[in-house]
């Protein structure tokens, strides 16, 4: 039985190997939080795709106590968590990939923003292109999209691609020195070595959950998509290096 400390600790564990990867990533929550803030909704509806276990919904939720916040996710794993150390959250299981995950998320008025971090990269092009085009159809006119992560622009500006990649180099060289914290795959794996996570890590193999690839890491990817898909204003509202929060506005 997963109980709520246990999850807990796997969470602050996950959240230490994220941000191995991405040392300003608290930051880059906060960001983001004010925009959703600056809707000037004390009540905004808001949906986090591929939440994970909950990080940032769960902040999110501690900053606009009085917002419904719908956590997105695939993973049974990772929900599994989530649902153990956030009871106040809703985590709803489907998949972004599949047409009509909408319909999933029992939406009784628009949506306000619709958030990510470090998720939907993992989506090939043509997926990514489907799962805007349905988000636009549950957001709200002047909704938002509000996408933290990295994205490289290596296809239009290699110049700055690259030193994009060496100030993130050089901030995570002076957060960690010689001991960054542990990286997803050990984290994976030591998931995988704990008996109270085995029935979960069994669904997950058997749902194929897991990741293979970083499949739209440009952000030209992402702004085509989410203008075939009907966004009007896109643009970078936070950057360090190549970490980026992305923001677009339903048109």
């Amino acid at each position: 039985m997963l109980t709520h400390d246990a999850a807990t600790k796997w969470i602050a564990r996950w959240d230490q190997q994220q941000e191995g990867y991405l040392p300003d990533r608290e930051e880059r929550f906060t960001v983001l939080i004010d925009a959703v803030e600056a809707l000037g909704r004390p009540d905004p509806l808001v949906l986090d795709l591929g939440c994970g276990p909950g990080s940032l919904s769960a902040r999110l939720l501690a900053r606009l106590p009085e917002a419904t916040v719908i956590s997105v996710d695939a993973d049974p794993l990772l929900l599994g968590l989530g649902r153990a150390a956030y009871p106040e959250l809703t985590f709803v299981r489907t998949d972004l990939r599949t047409s009509g995950w909408t319909r999933e998320l029992g939406l009784e008025r628009p949506v306000d923003a619709a958030v990510s971090t470090t998720a939907l990269h993992w989506l090939s092009e043509p997926e990514l292109k489907s799962m805007y085009a349905e988000l636009a159809t549950v957001l709200r006119p002047g909704g938002l999209l509000l996408d933290g992560d990295h994205l490289e622009s290596d296809d239009t500006t290699p110049v700055l691609a690259r030193l994009q990649q060496a100030v993130h180099d050089r901030a995570t060289e002076r957060a960690f020195g010689a001991n960054p914290p542990e990286d997803w795959r050990a984290w994976w794996e030591a998931v995988a070595a704990d008996p109270d996570l085995a029935d979960l890590d069994e669904e997950r193999t058997t749902a194929g959950a897991g990741h293979h690839g970083s499949e739209s890491r440009l952000m030209s990817q992402h702004v085509g998509a989410l203008r075939e898909a009907g966004f009007t204003e896109i643009g970078t509202l936070w950057q360090r290096g190549h970490n980026r929060l992305l923001c677009a506005v339903r048109g």
